[in-house]
C-alpha cells in the first residue's frame, strides 16, 4: 500500500516547503536550460505526468507555483521592472502563449490595490496586457485566464507548467532604474480634459501614420509621416506653454522593446525618432529594450511614429529580398543592417525638419516666451536621463554595405546621398540608442553620441 501511495503526501506545512523547492529547482534548471533536471523536478510535483494523482495534491502544487509567481511579481516590481516589461521578458524568453498565466498572475496581484492608486501609464500598461483587474475582461484576453483552483485531479494540466516557465524568468530579474510610482502609490491625475485632448490628437496620428503604412506610393507615405510628426511637434509644444517647464509632473521614462534581428539599427531609429520630439533614448540591449526619457505627451508621440516607421522600413527592406556579394557569399544581413541604420539617419533629419516647422509656427503665435520654456523642458529632459543613468556607455555603429545604405536611403525618401554623420549607440538624439558611425566602410563621417548600457 506504500509503494502504491508514494505520492499521496501529507500536506503539511514542511510538505508545501518539499514543493516550493522543486518547483524553484525546477525553474533554475529551466533557467540555465537543463531539461533533465527541470523534467526531474517536475515529475517529482506530478507536472507533465498524465498518470493519476492523490486527492488535494494538483491543488496543492498550483498554490505553490501561484504564491511563487506573485511573489516574484512583487519583487520585480521592487527591482524596477513595470508590466509591459515581464510580458515582453516571459515572451522573449517563451512564447506570446506564456504571457496569458503572466497576465492572470499580475491582475491577481493587483487585486489588493485601489484602481485611484495606480499610475495612469501603469495602468495602461496592464490594460495593453489583459491584466488589468478592474476592467471587464475581453474575450480572450489573457485577464480570462484564471488561475488553477484545483477542479482537475490529473497533474498534466497546462497551466502549472506555464507558470514555471514564467517562474524561471521572473525569478531571476536584474534591477533596472525605477521609473515611476509602485501599485499602491500612484494618485488620479486631475487632468481628465488635458488628457482627452491629447487622446483627440493621438488619434488623428494614429490615422495618418495608418496611411503611410498601408499606401503603397513612397510620396504620400512620406507625407502622411510628416504631417503626423508636425501634429504631434505642435501638440507638444501647446502644452508645453500650458503646462509650462515647471510641470509638476515633469518628464519621465517609458520602455519600449527593441528586439533582434538589428536590434542595433532599431534602437537607432528609436533614438532619432526621440530626438525629433525632444526626448531621449537609452538602449538596453541585452534586455530587449530602449528606455525614452520625455514629458507623457511626447512619449506618447514617440512610440507611435516610431512603431509606423519601423513597420514601413521593414516592408521596404523586406522586398529588396535576399541579397548576395559579388563572390556568391550571402550579404542580406550587412545589406539589411546598413538599410535600417541609412533609413533612420534620413528619417530622423525628415522628422527633425517637420518638428523644426512646427515649431517655428507656434513661435510666431507665442513670440518670445516659447523658448525658454522648451529650453527648460529639454534641460528637464536631461536632467532625468543623467540621473537615471549616470555611467552611460557610448558604442558605435559600423555600415560596410553601400547597396544597403543606399537602399535604406532612398526607401526614406532621400534623392541623393548626403554626407554621412557619426551616430553611436547608447545616447542616441538624446541619450541610449545606436548611432550610425558612417556610411558604407571608410566613408567617414562625423555623429552625434548616443549612450547605451
Amino acid at each position: 500500500m506504500g509503494q502504491r501511495n508514494r505520492r499521496r503526501r501529507p500536506r503539511t506545512t514542511d510538505e508545501a516547503a518539499a514543493v516550493e523547492m522543486d518547483v524553484l529547482a525546477a525553474a533554475g534548471a529551466l533557467r540555465r536550460g537543463d531539461a533533465a533536471a527541470a523534467i526531474r523536478h517536475l515529475g517529482r510535483l506530478g507536472i507533465g505526468d498524465a498518470g493519476p494523482c492523490s486527492p488535494g495534491f494538483p491543488t496543492m502544487v498550483a498554490q505553490v507555483v501561484e504564491r511563487l509567481v506573485e511573489r516574484s511579481i512583487e519583487a520585480a516590481w521592487e527591482r524596477g521592472w513595470q508590466p509591459a516589461d515581464l510580458a515582453r521578458a516571459v515572451r522573449r524568453r517563451w512564447s506570446a502563449g506564456h504571457v496569458a498565466p503572466l497576465a492572470a498572475a499580475i491582475a491577481s496581484q493587483h487585486r489588493r490595490y485601489g484602481a485611484a492608486t495606480v499610475d495612469r501609464a501603469w495602468r495602461e500598461q496592464l490594460r495593453a496586457i489583459g491584466a488589468d483587474p478592474w476592467s471587464p475582461p475581453e474575450p480572450g484576453s489573457a485577464s480570462a485566464h484564471l488561475p488553477l483552483d484545483g477542479r482537475s485531479q490529473r497533474c498534466d494540466e497546462a497551466d502549472p507548467r506555464l507558470l514555471v516557465d514564467v517562474l524561471s524568468v521572473l525569478a531571476w530579474l536584474p534591477t533596472l532604474p525605477r521609473l515611476g510610482p509602485l501599485p499602491g502609490e500612484g494618485r488620479t491625475s486631475n487632468g481628465m480634459a488635458d488628457a482627452a485632448v491629447d487622446a483627440r490628437v493621438l488619434e488623428r496620428v494614429r490615422a495618418l501614420l495608418a496611411k503611410a503604412e498601408s499606401t503603397t506610393f513612397a510620396d504620400e507615405a512620406d507625407s502622411f509621416t510628416a504631417k503626423a510628426q508636425e501634429l504631434m511637434a505642435r501638440h507638444s509644444v501647446d502644452r508645453a506653454m500650458v503646462d509650462g517647464a515647471g510641470t509638476e509632473a515633469g518628464p519621465r521614462g517609458r520602455r519600449i522593446g527593441v528586439d533582434d534581428p538589428y536590434a542595433r539599427a532599431k534602437s537607432l531609429l528609436l533614438g532619432e525618432v526621440a530626438a525629433a520630439n525632444r526626448c531621449r533614448a537609452v538602449w538596453t540591449s541585452g534586455l530587449g529594450f530602449s528606455t525614452v526619457f520625455g514629458h507623457e505627451t511626447d512619449l506618447d508621440g514617440v512610440e507611435l511614429i516610431y512603431t509606423s516607421l519601423l513597420v514601413q522600413a521593414v516592408a521596404a527592406m523586406t522586398l529588396t529580398g535576399p541579397h548576395v556579394d559579388r563572390h556568391g557569399r550571402s550579404s542580406t544581413r550587412s545589406f539589411r543592417s546598413a538599410f535600417l541604420v541609412a533609413y533612420a539617419r534620413r528619417i530622423g533629419q525628415r522628422l527633425r525638419a517637420s518638428a523644426g516647422a512646427a515649431e517655428t509656427a507656434a513661435a510666431a503665435e507665442h513670440g518670445a516666451d516659447l523658448l525658454p520654456v522648451l529650453a527648460d523642458r529639454h534641460q528637464a529632459v536631461e536632467d532625468a536621463v543623467g540621473a537615471t543613468f549616470p555611467r552611460l556607455r557610448t558604442q558605435s555603429i559600423s555600415v560596410t554595405n553601400g547597396a544597403g545604405w543606399a537602399a535604406g536611403t532612398a526607401a526614406a525618401e532621400l534623392a541623393t546621398l548626403a554626407p554621412f554623420e557619426a551616430m553611436e549607440p547608447g545616447v542616441a538624439g538624446g541619450a541610449g540608442t545606436p548611432r550610425p558611425r558612417a556610411g558604407p566602410r571608410r566613408l567617414g563621417s562625423r555623429g552625434r553620441r548616443s549612450a547605451g548600457c
